[in-house]
This record gives structure tokens, sequence and C-alpha cells, in this order.
């Protein structure tokens, strides 16, 4: 898997990530205006402390993407992260590549000295739920996350 490359994406990637965007969201059944969704993915690509977007490369193709998104908790002693979103093209699913990127966003985060890196997975997303759990992610029985969007 040498042929999977990351590359931290910057303003001028916007025209090719939003497809991509858009496919994940339209998947996940996330609503975001046009606008909305622009201007989000612009503070990510110009704001590296909040984060960022590495665009996921396999032979010079774009086939994808993930996001890391940075906060700060006691529990980990230091920085920490959230895999905000992760997409890979359909043709390119079950293919190894998610597991290359999980190895590859781990250094990076290691280089930004993030201590932990968290994710959620849809309870009926058992492919991704397997794919997380052999990249050594690992449920947190005695935790719920929970949101509340103001």
């Amino acid at each position: 898997m040498d042929n999977i490359k990351i590359k931290l994406g910057v303003v001028s990637n916007l025209p090719e990530l939003l497809p991509l965007i858009h496919a994940y969201h339209e998947f996940e059944g996330i609503r975001l205006s046009e606008d909305e969704c622009v201007s989000v993915v612009e503070t990510l690509l110009t704001d590296n402390v909040r984060g960022g977007i590495w665009l996921i490369y396999l032979n010079e193709n774009l086939v994808g993407y993930i996001v890391l998104c940075v906060g700060f908790g006691i529990e980990f002693a230091g920085l920490d992260a959230f895999i905000d979103e992760f997409y890979i093209s359909p043709a390119f699913r079950g293919t190894g590549i998610g597991t290359k990127v999980l190895q590859l966003i781990k250094t990076e985060a290691k280089k930004l000295n993030i201590r932990a890196i968290h994710l959620e997975v849809s309870l009926t997303n058992i492919k991704a739920q397997k794919l997380y759990t052999n990249a050594k992610f690992i449920a947190r029985d005695q935790y719920m996350l929970m949101s509340c969007k103001i």
C-alpha cells in the first residue's frame, strides 16, 4: 500500500474536495447549505490550529479525504482530535485504503502532538466498525457520546 498517500489540504484543493464532501454528506444524511459547507471547509483548510483535511490519493488520484478536528482534554493530558469525517469513494472501499489512511493519520496526529484520536461510527455501519477495531480504536463501553446542537 505504498501507493496510498495523504496530503494536508489547502484552499486551492476546495474545487476537487467539495464533490467528495457532498457525496459523504449525502451518504450520512448531513444537511448543510452550500454556503455553510464551503465556510467550514475553508476554515479547516486555512486554520490548522482547529484541525485539517487530508486528501487521500491512490497512485496520485484523489479517492477520498479524512478530517481531524482538534480539541484539548485533561484525560489524555493534552491535545486530542476527532475524526470528524472520513470518506473513501465507493469504488475504492474494501481495498485496504482505509486501514492505510488510519495508520497515516495517526502519524500526522503525532506530529501535531495529538495524544488521542476519537471517532463516532454508526451502530449500523458494521464494515466501518470492523475497520476501526482493526486499527486499534476501542469502544469505550462506560461512555456514551452525547451532543447538543446550539
